[in-house]
């Protein structure tokens, strides 16, 4: 007897070559951001905001690994924009990257451009943000990229997941701030407040009906997406009488390891599991946010954020969940320079390393650098009086080289051949002049200025060390580098030795992300394959450092094949 196939309605063939395509191929996810003034009260203040379609903070972005994504951003503001879609690898799309003056001409009033990439190979928490100016003050969002449809997490499924952002409000206008601060070359005001999803909360002056609350069900768990969108702090993060599982970092899985306090600095993002008590426990809790700071001499914000994290009530729904006779319990956070602490948590973080998720680190370097990362002075103007040291004004340098943004593109510059007058390619590849760089400072704390990049042949592995300095006090810098994912593979303090610290380096599990805290008086190295053609940033996340000019640009030229050509540039570029 013969026996048939099962055969199938052509309908369910159908769909099951769609899903399979869509898993394969992605979808295309369209966003409209239409960058417009809004007006919002915080500390019993009301001001006139640089918003995305009026939200504070700005919409959600979520995709799947693998999608095509589309933003089209209009610009109804009087001033200069652009977005930065900060972790994402933008594989031969530089274009999209966002940095203004770097990889496009800045959106202008009333004009539109539409930001085009694809997810490859990421998947977790990542955002976005303005990246002009001191406009992501206001202007960020989350990104949240989920797996492929039907591939789990590599942790217990959470039974719901909630972005939480940290960020910082002014009640003056930040513009205004950085434009005085340039002006007279000293340090800009601190911050008034940081917040929690837009929230200040009860900790400052009337915002307690201002204050982020996460209702959760006892014995559930909840990924909480954090992302640190603050302008100037690194801050500690901890929820009172709970432990926090961290199970990301920068969209790249790690081990995980549980703690009551993390660290996450401007720029990083972390994904934790926080599993609520088994039973009702007749009491709420504080999520508390406070900085982390070694700035001597030097100011900060130093006050601490609250969300509150309730219980839903055993009975019925109606029920109000909020009972304000309840005990409110505080989370003890490290002291606000607890070096220690930061260095505890940072070399916790490994990544999966897993045949799933590969630890891709390079065996072998083809390049090395060794980048100075700290402050410095520029001598004070002439008929000026400057509020600097010692009457100078403020500066930051990578190798001592402030970078000076250009009037036009270093993208369109490099890739239109016109680099001529807009940029050098001979940003120096170490120190050129050697010191102590941890030890008593020199007496001659000038920095250079200069528009110079460091060009890359393709595929080129990189080791990079940088190294913070103790000119002006010594200091930690989250450093991040766009275009690209790096590998942490080693970290200490003092001056880093070469001779005998890289024996020490982490070549199996290093973690992988986009930004990297240099140590207060320490030294970070990171490996990475320059693989993605184009001009790219990197920067201290720190916005007063970058604007003072800790930043710099490393150009990685084309390869050989099709596939390694950065693609030319969209018909909607902006132009400067």
């Amino acid at each position: 007897m013969a026996i048939t196939g099962l055969l199938l309605p052509s309908s369910l063939i159908l769909a099951t070559l769609t899903l399979l395509a869509i898993q394969a191929q992605g979808i295309t996810r369209h966003y409209d951001f239409n960058v417009q003034m809004a007006n919002v009260t915080r500390l019993c203040g009301t001001k006139s905001i640089v918003t995305v379609n009026g939200q504070f903070p700005g919409p959600e972005l979520i995709a799947r690994e693998g999608d095509r994504v589309h933003v089209r951003v209009t610009n109804h503001v009087p001033h200069n924009m652009s977005i930065h879609w900060h972790g994402i690898r933008q594989l031969r799309t530089g274009w999209a990257d966002g940095p203004a003056y770097i990889t496009q001409c800045p959106v202008q009033t009333g004009h539109t451009y539409v930001y085009r990439f694809t997810v490859t190979g990421q998947r977790g928490t990542l955002w976005w943000h303005a990246h002009i100016s001191w406009f992501r003050s206001t202007v960020y969002g989350a990104i949240v990229i989920l797996p492929k449809l039907g591939v789990p997490y590599p942790f217990p499924a959470p039974h719901k997941e909630v972005p939480v952002l940290f960020g910082e409000w002014w009640a003056a206008d930040t513009e205004k701030i950085m434009s005085q601060a340039l002006k007279v070359g000293g340090a800009p005001n601190i911050s008034d407040a940081y917040t929690i999803n837009g929230l200040p909360g009860p900790l400052y002056r009337c915002s307690a009906q201002d204050t982020f609350k996460l209702k959760v069900t006892p014995g559930k768990t909840y990924l909480l997406r954090l992302i640190n969108a603050a302008l100037n702090d690194e801050l500690f993060f901890s929820v009172a009488n709970h432990t926090l599982t961290v199970v990301e970092v920068d969209a790249v899985y790690v081990k995980p390891f549980t703690v009551k306090t993390l660290v996450i600095s401007p720029g990083q993002t972390t994904n934790v599991l926080l599993t609520a008590k088994p039973v009702y426990p007749n009491a709420n809790f504080y999520m508390s946010a406070a900085p982390y700071s070694v700035i001597r001499p030097g100011t900060y914000d130093n006050t601490t954020v609250a969300g509150i994290l309730e219980y839903h009530k055993p009975g019925p729904p109606s029920t109000s969940s909020f009972d304000k006779g309840l005990p409110l319990y505080k989370p003890v956070l490290p002291f606000f320079n607890d070096t220690k602490f930061v260095t505890r948590f940072t070399t916790k973080l490994l990544s999966l390393a897993t045949p799933e998720y590969p630890a891709a680190v390079p065996q072998s370097v083809d390049r090395r650098f060794f980048f100075t990362i700290g402050l410095g002075t520029l001598p004070c103007p002439k008929n000026m009086t400057c509020q600097g040291p010692n009457g100078t004004q403020f500066a930051a340098a990578v190798n001592n080289v402030s970078l000076v943004l250009p009037s036009t593109a270093l993208l369109q510059s490099h890739f239109t051949g016109l680099s001529k007058g807009v940029f050098l390619s001979n940003f120096p590849a170490m120190p050129t002049s050697p010191f102590n760089y941890t030890g008593t400072p020199p007496n001659n704390t000038n920095v250079a200025t200069g528009t110079r990049v460091l060009a890359l042949p393709y595929n080129t592995s990189v080791e990079l060390v940088m190294q913070d300095t103790s000119v002006l006090g010594i200091e930690s810098h989250p450093l991040h580098l766009h275009g690209y994912n790096f590998f942490v593979v080693g970290q200490g303090f003092g001056n880093y030795d070469p001779t005998n610290d890289p024996a020490k380096f982490n070549l199996v599990d290093p973690v992988e992300r986009n930004t990297v805290g240099v140590p207060a008086g320490g030294w970070v190295a990171i490996r990475f394959l320059a693989d993605n053609p184009g001009v790219w940033f990197m920067h201290c996340h720190l916005e007063v450092h970058t604007t003072w000019g800790l930043r710099m640009a490393w150009l990685v030229q084309d390869g050989s094949k099709a596939n390694e050509k950065l693609l030319p540039p969209p018909p909607d570029m902006p132009k400067c």
